[in-house]
């Protein structure tokens, strides 16, 4: 039986894991660190005070920022943030860090080896500089994000995963459309108020309001008059609990995804259909490779295109889009493939360097080697996810503990502009999909 690993994990400090309401990456490593903990790794999680994370949890800002309204720029946090963990690096074999651009610094003075997932878009003029050099073992969650930056060598794509198991699904529906997201531009929440419209259908919205400066900015002088002049077509949810988002869903007769950015990957298409909701979309980014267009819904290259689209769902199968999604996109399978990756990536760490090639590029190459490997579930570039793969296997319990850290955090980074109040390491642990207590999950983890 292999030898369970210590794994950190490291979130951001702009969201609690998991997020009361909107946040794909917090979602992401709540589901990590659960089904990893379920296969008996020792995990512990790097994130805001206010998170309820099951295994060992380490404070690195006492509230989530963006939650707490804190609008200063949150940087002097990330660096605050990577001295916590180089304080306790050693007690790992494996650190995952889902810091963004800042995973390339925590890489590079790392002693132990770093995994570093991209969640967010990488097609910025002076990203290709970061990743060539860095030694981050970088990892792509969907295709079209590697592509991007081709000359990366990537340690492989992993599609992100959800429990989606207890989604609801009612073949009833109402007549109305969704959008689920963010009230940003680039997200084509104005659009989809236009497609619901030309459609000749109501329209509910569930989104976050950002607290920069910018988005702000937006949400005022562009959302705010667009919905009022769509009167009592258009309903305003606000920012929605999971539970809360999955009755919407399930409710709504398809799922409206216009925006223009290059999509990451879509955690609202895959929560939508695991729902049986299909969606209405651009083709960009990640969205052709989790909607099977004709089968899980319609791409259209304009809002007219979108809108005509909208009347055509109701002759797909919905149980079968559900199905398919659950499949695909489940948890079990995306701790499978990290896994995979993790263990290669500690296996090069160990192997004494050679003359002309260092730790961290032997490290890539053979983590690279795993989407190739007869028994790795990382996906290719050039494959879509859906094999079948085998239920995980329990790991042993045994194993070496890491050093129990403080009970309290005293705070000397860099102030913000908001006081904080002094916190506890020590939370109740949440379950299910909503991340509340349940009979069957000890904790729960968009876009």
């Amino acid at each position: 039986m292999t030898a369970p690993l210590r794994i950190a994990h490291v979130a951001p400090p702009l969201e609690l894991v998991p997020p009361a309401g909107y946040g794909g990456t917090e979602r992401i490593i709540h589901e990590l660190v659960t089904e990893q903990i379920r296969r008996g790794h020792d995990v512990t999680t790097f994130a805001s005070g206010d998170s309820a994370v099951a295994g060992r949890h380490v404070p690195t800002v006492p509230q989530a920022l963006r939650p707490a309204g804190v609008r200063a720029d949150p940087s002097a946090w990330f660096l605050y943030t990577i001295q916590c963990v180089l304080d306790a690096a050693r007690e790992f074999d494996i650190i995952h860090s889902h810091l963004e651009w800042y995973s390339s610094l925590l890489a590079r003075v790392s002693p132990v080896p770093i995994v570093s997932t991209f969640h967010g878009r990488l097609d910025f003029p002076w990203a290709s500089h970061l990743l060539r050099g860095g030694a981050g073992n970088y990892v792509a969650i969907s295709r079209s994000q590697a592509a991007t930056h081709p000359e990366v060598a990537w340690s492989g794509v992993v599609y992100n995963g959800l429990t989606l198991d207890d989604a609801p699904f009612d073949r009833r529906r109402s007549d109305a459309l969704c959008f689920v997201g963010r009230v940003a531009p680039e997200k084509g929440i104005v659009d989809a108020i236009a497609i619901a419209r030309d459609a000749g259908r109501p329209l509910r919205i569930a989104a976050k309001i950002g607290t920069q400066p910018h988005e702000v900015e937006y949400h005022e002088q562009v959302f705010l008059p667009a919905l009022a002049a769509a009167g009592s077509d258009v309903e305003f949810l606000g920012e929605l609990t999971q539970a809360d988002r999955d009755a919407l869903f399930a409710e709504s007769y398809a799922t409206l995804m216009p925006g223009s950015w290059p999509e990451p990957f879509g955690l609202v298409a895959i929560e939508s259909l695991a729902c049986g909701t299909p969606v209405i979309a651009r083709r960009v980014g990640a969205l052709p490779e989790i909607v099977r267009a004709g089968k899980d819904g319609y791409f259209g290259d304009d809002l007219a295109q979108m809108a005509f689209m909208v009347e055509r769902v109701g002759l797909l199968d919905r149980a079968a889009m559900r199905e398919s999604v659950l499949e695909r996109f489940n948890a079990g399978r995306m701790a499978d493939e990290y896994e995979a990756i993790y263990r290669q990536v500690i296996e090069a760490h160990e192997l004494p360097a050679v003359a002309g090639v260092s730790r961290s590029a032997a490290a890539g190459a053979a983590a690279g080697a795993v989407a190739s490997s007869t028994t790795a579930s990382v996906v290719p570039l050039n494959r879509h996810p859906d094999a079948t793969l085998p239920a995980p296997t329990p790991l042993s319990t045994a194993g070496r503990q890491p050093a129990a850290r403080t009970a309290g955090l005293r705070f000397d980074a860099p102030r913000t502009e908001r006081s904080w109040p002094s916190r506890s390491i020590t939370r109740p642990a949440r379950g299910g999909r909503e991340g509340r207590p349940d009979a069957t999950n000890g904790a729960r983890a968009t876009d």
